[in-house]
């Protein structure tokens, strides 16, 4: 996983728990790397769930609230770190629409390494769909982003997800 999502999640927790959270929960987690993260790395993502953890843990905010949230923030962070993700899209579908064939192909561009999940979208009526698959499974990072794209947007975006047979989620969104 790349080293900007755990520095951007260490922005959040220091942002909203503080920094005495953060050092806690890094020594909660017994990082093999003491928390030592740059953002151009790359590193178990099985790390960023020990932390998520950690958090829970101290905090008594369920994992899957905590993901999300942290998922509707990172949205925001990497538009203001990365404006072009947003250049010349006016809504929300248009971009998690080109999730696959916009973002990801310049989040590869500065970052050959990174493996990225795949999202498939088609549209179906005025529904948005979209098939999320990962070997990291974090669907609920996953609707965290769609939330912080709807908000970027200015959308109120209403989403449903449901985890189908081969493991992979479908999100259903409207606005």
């Amino acid at each position: 996983m790349l080293g900007r999502i755990f520095t951007e999640f260490f922005t959040l927790v220091e942002a909203e728990f503080g920094d005495d959270m953060l050092d806690d929960i890094i020594e909660d987690a017994e990082l093999p790397n003491e928390g030592a993260y740059t953002a151009v790395g790359n590193y178990d993502y099985l790390e960023l769930i020990r932390l998520v953890t950690a958090l829970s843990e101290r905090s008594h905010i369920g994992i899957p609230d905590l993901v999300k949230t942290f998922g509707t923030f990172i949205f925001e962070r990497l538009v203001l770190i990365y404006p072009k993700l947003t250049e010349n899209i006016s809504d929300s579908f248009s971009f998690l629409l080109g999730i696959d064939n916009v973002v990801h192909v310049e989040v590869k561009k500065l970052y050959p390494n990174a493996s990225l999940p795949k999202f498939y979208t088609s549209m179906q009526d005025e529904t948005l769909v979209m098939v999320y698959q990962s070997d990291r499974n974090l669907p609920d990072f996953a609707e965290g982003l769609i939330i912080g794209a709807g908000q970027y947007f200015s959308e109120n975006l209403m989403i449903t997800r449901q985890l189908l047979d081969d493991g992979s989620t479908e999100f259903r969104i409207t606005r």
